[in-house]
């Protein structure tokens, strides 16, 4: 997948909302009720019964009769049966509301725990783990949910540039350095928007914080280390006021509190991440 391409993916253009005020106001299914139905047809028509003609004229009546006591027995068997089938799929649909009512009523109540186990439940980032990225997310004091996603960039974003010369060979050459570092940053922003977007249509909460982390050069010690590139912190009346067919991802961080250090010569530079406590001191 070209890695425009594989930016543009990481921003669908919908992103439909949980609605936890309606899951939490959805009736419970009604518990079922035995009709017996099949085996009242059959009683009705043993008790209705009259030998016509031909069942006189070649004695058949008491043979019928019996078959017909029979099928009373029969319906009752598939009667139960039925109810079986639907009572087992009653339990379900108990269950799965019972479910939702519990985790709607804990998400509305502000439980840090309830959040982590919404955004497992829903399984929205399936695509960036996918691509080589991997998200941990953490609920701090004061309810603000942080996503620390691993980005793992060089093995995302291509190093090389294959083209097909008129000869029909393929070439390949180096990506210059400045062009990887600006699809590096258009593929980390549109991973953070992604994530900041699943969250706010997951969770009721006005703000997440992303923080994507890389491995970069730590110049206290020397070496190359995971540490935060970007930390952003996504207001839902922001993001939802964006034209997301329309953005640059990396221009996009403009909108937002964020913590981002980026030149095109030598690409991202670690930053601190952002203070939850502070956002959530500010929402109080």
């Amino acid at each position: 997948m070209p890695i425009r391409s594989m930016a543009n993916s990481m921003q669908p253009t919908t992103v439909e909302p949980v609605k936890w005020k309606e899951i939490l106001s959805k009736p419970e299914p009604k518990p079922l009720v035995k009709s017996g139905a099949l085996e009242q047809a059959a009683m009705q028509a043993s008790a209705t019964y009259r030998p016509n003609f031909w069942a006189k004229l070649f004695k058949l009546e008491s043979r019928q009769r019996a078959a017909l006591i029979a099928k009373i027995a029969t319906a009752a068997t598939e009667d139960e049966r039925l109810f079986q089938a639907q009572f087992e799929e009653w339990k379900a649909q108990h269950s799965d509301w019972s479910e939702e009512r519990d985790i709607a009523l804990r998400i509305l109540d502000g439980d840090r725990q309830a959040k982590l186990d919404a955004i497992e439940a829903f399984e929205s980032f399936e695509e960036i783990t996918h691509l080589g990225s991997s998200i941990q997310m953490i609920v701090h004091e004061g309810g603000v949910l942080e996503a620390k996603l691993a980005i793992h960039g060089s093995h995302v974003v291509p190093t090389e540039i294959k083209s097909l010369l008129k000869s029909g060979k393929l070439s390949t050459k180096a990506m210059p350095a400045g062009r990887f570092n600006e699809l590096h940053q258009d593929y980390v922003c549109s991973c953070a928007l992604r994530v900041g977007r699943e969250l706010l249509a997951i969770l009721p909460d006005d703000l997440v914080i992303v923080t994507a982390m890389d491995n970069v050069l730590n110049s206290s010690t020397g070496h190359m280390e995971d540490q935060p590139i970007l930390s952003v912190a996504f207001s839902r009346a922001t993001v939802e006021g964006l034209n997301l067919e329309a953005i640059d991802p990396s221009n996009a961080m403009k909108n937002f509190v964020h913590n981002m250090s980026f030149k095109k010569g030598a690409g991202f530079s670690a930053v601190t991440s952002l203070d939850a406590l502070g956002f959530a001191r500010v929402g109080a």
